[in-house]
């Protein structure tokens, strides 16, 4: 018995979960009864979405003349939001296959995932997928394969997903091209968890892939990261269901239900190994992902925070890439200051918590980390205004900017280019991939990119263009605190972060929101937005008042006046005793700027 192991790597909507389905059905490891679409999209919110989440790892047999194979493969995600998904499942395998679909040609995340592949020493099988559309331009297609990542003719494969077309050549392609996996069957057993999941009745699973040795059922194991042990209760193979096996070894992939209670003692790129060994050098794993936006969750009743907190423990076993600790904005209560990977990681996380759990949540405004360096030299990273320090022991502040690749029919170069220039992008290159595709590369801060800049690029490319973006470096930016000053005083939980250049446009916008959201009170409020000791903004919400010279009939205006400015002196009085009550709902609309 040979083992390949591989996995499909494109741009999102390429049709990785489609082809899947068809090497599936190929292999019979599915019988035609159990077949349904995007199989191996587990999660509703995938099936919803037509988007894959997570990585999911599948076991088929296939039998050629002359051969008897097992091909495991692992299905992995395509937007750039879950690209650490995609590094996990590269590390588990020794060649990928690279779909691109006829009709849309290379997009921004298959360069991305490719050269991801190239780094982890993939052997790479491109497929020209969806040949069976009459808008299928395959030629062009396969040029654009070539000249950007040098394949030649005889290495590409015309497939379709829908139809099955090619599937026998992939296949083929797999078994030739593909080497077999890296391991040593007689050396003691050591494994690599790529992901894992909890279960309530048999607590964390964790899914493997064996590089040395052989683990049998009920065999005592540890995690040499955390140091925590346990007993294979049950192990075995994804058909894509679970099926128990009595032992897995070197090269395959596979699953081991450990019994474990606590989800922090099993972590994503740990090692696994026997308990009876020692001295067993841990496998490289993966390196740390850094989350690139924050925001924080709050539960809308204060009574939920447990079930949020058990939650969230639960989702970062199965979501390698969230981050997040406690917190306390006296306004809202308790909640969680949360790390993502982008806006859809943000938007999936709070679909999951709200759907698998149960919780109604309240999500904040997305924000990034700054580096701030104190005049005494001390380095401060913070991730909310609150955290901003004075600004006179401030000596410069860093802001995360980003390497952005855009690919894009060459008639939206003008628009694309007007949209990053408001964002204070930097433009880098352009390139033609082909006779209209443009490949262009620009530098941004993130800061401008979590807004609505992908919207905002799908709405001028008229939904054409693609985007990827990787972390460049920190560099000195020109950002200033906003301050929130209700009825004079500071309110710490309504200031804001922004660039200098659009400081008063943004706080202006703040102060007409908020005047629409605070009640009227029994005095006039002044509302008034500063950066530092400066006024750049201000609104007054005007006072409820009695008409106090009602009863009066004729006579002089002086008896008029006499009785308003009693009046206003009262007013005057009860301002410095009242206390301005900001609703709940001022607060989240500023945070869900």
């Amino acid at each position: 018995m040979m083992i390949r192991n591989f996995c499909i790597i494109a741009h999102i909507d390429h049709g990785k979960s489609t082809l899947a389905d068809r090497l599936l059905e190929f292999t019979h490891t599915v019988s035609k009864r159990e077949m349904k679409d995007q199989l191996l999209d587990q999660m509703d919110l995938e099936r919803e979405r037509g988007i894959t989440i997570k990585l999911q790892p599948v076991r088929m047999d296939y039998k050629p003349p002359g051969g008897d194979y097992v091909l495991n493969l692992i299905d992995t995600p395509g937007h750039v939001d879950f690209t650490y998904e995609v590094s996990r499942s590269l590390a588990c395998c020794e060649g990928a296959i690279l779909v691109v679909d006829a009709t849309q040609g290379i997009e921004a995340q298959t360069l991305a995932n490719a050269y991801l592949a190239t780094e982890n020493n993939l052997v790479l099988i491109p497929i020209v997928n969806k040949i069976d559309l009459p808008n299928a331009e395959r030629q062009r297609t396969a040029n654009e394969l070539k000249n950007v990542f040098g394949f030649r003719d005889d290495e590409i494969i015309y497939a379709s997903g829908k139809t099955g077309e090619g599937v026998d050549e992939i296949l083929k392609a797999i078994v030739a091209r593909v080497p077999e996996p890296r391991g040593n069957k007689n050396a003691p057993f050591r494994g690599l968890i790529f992901d894992s999941v909890y279960d309530t009745h048999r607590g964390v699973i964790i899914f493997i892939r064996v590089f040395d040795g052989e683990l049998k059922k009920n065999q005592a194991i540890k995690m040499l990261g955390t140091q925590a042990e346990a007993q294979a209760l049950e192990l075995g193979y994804f058909r894509p269901k679970f099926e128990p096996k009595e032992t897995i070894s070197a090269g395959e992939v596979g699953y081991i239900v450990t019994g474990l209670r606590d989800v922090s003692r099993a972590h994503v790129g740990d090692t696994v190994a026997a308990k009876s060994e020692n001295n067993i050098q841990p496998l490289p794993g993966y390196k740390q992902v850094k989350p690139m936006v924050y925001a924080s969750i709050f539960p809308t009743s204060a009574e939920d925070y447990p079930l949020l907190r058990d939650a969230m423990e639960k989702l970062k076993l199965n979501d390698a890439a969230l981050i997040y600790e406690p917190e306390n904005v006296p306004s809202i209560g308790f909640g969680f200051r949360t790390g993502f990977l982008g806006l859809l990681h943000m938007d999936i996380v709070q679909e999951r918590l709200s759907r698998e759990y149960g919780l109604d949540l309240v999500l904040t405004a997305p924000s990034v980390a700054y580096k701030i360096q104190l005049a005494n030299e001390e380095e401060k990273t913070i991730h909310t205004p609150a955290q901003w320090p004075d600004p006179s022991i401030i000596k410069t502040v860093l802001e995360p900017w980003m390497s952005v690749d855009i690919l894009t029919p060459e008639k939206y170069i003008g628009s694309i280019l007007e949209i990053v220039n408001q964002r204070r992008g930097i433009n880098k290159d352009i390139k033609y991939l082909g006779s209209d595709r443009v490949h262009m590369t620009f530098e941004m801060p993130l800061a401008n990119i979590i807004t609505d800049f992908y919207d905002k690029l799908k709405s001028v490319s008229s939904g054409y263009a693609s985007l990827n973006y990787d972390y460049l470096e920190n560099r000195a930016g020109d950002l200033v605190k906003i301050d929130v000053l209700v009825g004079g005083e500071k309110v710490e939980a309504l200031a804001v972060i922004a660039h200098r250049s659009v400081a008063e446009s943004e706080g202006r916008e703040l102060i007409s929101k908020l005047k629409d959201l605070i009640p009227r009170q029994q005095f006039e409020i002044a509302l008034q937005a500063a950066i530092g000791g400066k006024v750049i903004a201000r609104e007054n919400i005007k006072a409820f008042r009695k008409d106090v010279t009602g009863y009066l009939y004729g006579g002089d205006v002086t008896r008029k006046m006499k009785l308003l400015n009693k009046q206003k002196k009262g007013k005057k009085r009860m301002k410095k005793i009242g206390k301005v009550d900001i609703p709940q709902e001022a607060f989240l609309a500023v945070l869900k700027r």
